[in-house]
């Protein structure tokens, strides 16, 4: 099967889909900018997760998480929706790591044991500083209690707080559980993708 990706608004697309190919899939793009974070709704939410979803702990992961890290990515490996633009590997100790260009953000049960993280890559440019999510995934057992919205209110909250000041994120259209959790952080969606495919001749 030929796969390939591409903005739902290319002149592509139609040339594609008239030749056969078809989508197999569809994905997005949202933004949202230093100036329009609703920093006091972000607080309240994600102490709000915190007192629903028993006692939940988020904070900032670090060298001391990896192998936590390692056994909920493990876990939830194929737990991702979508195609191959929202495919997931599955990471080794140094993306297990987290950075100072690639941090880490983490839920923790009563227990300690870690139930959700998001991980997002910042870089600097001419124009400032930009952070990119990387993914966010909740342990099964532990979904629609808001974990994902906790996990990235922290990474929005504490990096704004450092200066940057334009965050990205994305991911399958298919996933409602993740856009929900953008939209209450105050995301908006601005590119929609396709993944088209052909059967291979």
């Amino acid at each position: 099967m030929a796969t390939k990706v591409m903005r739902a608004d290319s002149p592509q697309r139609a040339e594609l889909e008239a030749q056969g190919w078809s989508v197999a899939a569809r994905s997005f793009g949202a933004r949202l900018d230093a100036d329009r974070i609703d920093e006091s709704r972000l607080r309240h939410l994600r102490r709000l997760v915190e007192q629903v979803a028993v006692s939940v702990s988020v904070r900032p992961l670090d060298g001391r998480d990896v192998d936590a890290v390692l056994a909920l990515d493990a876990a939830t490996a194929d737990d991702y929706p979508g195609s191959v633009a929202t495919r997931h590997a599955l990471l080794d100790r140094e993306g297990a790591t987290p950075t100072p260009a690639r941090r880490g953000f983490g839920a923790f049960g009563p227990d300690g044991e870690l139930v959700a993280m998001t991980f997002v890559d910042v870089e600097t440019d001419g124009d400032g500083s930009a952070a990119e999510t990387d993914f966010t995934v909740v342990h099964r057992a532990w979904r629609r209690r808001g974990l994902a919205v906790a996990v990235k209110a922290a990474s929005v909250l504490a990096l704004s707080a450092e200066g940057v000041t334009r965050f990205r994120t994305g991911g399958s259209a298919e996933n409602a559980g993740i856009i929900r959790a953008n939209t209450a952080l105050g995301y908006v969606r601005d590119e929609e993708w396709v993944t088209l495919e052909r059967a291979a001749d």
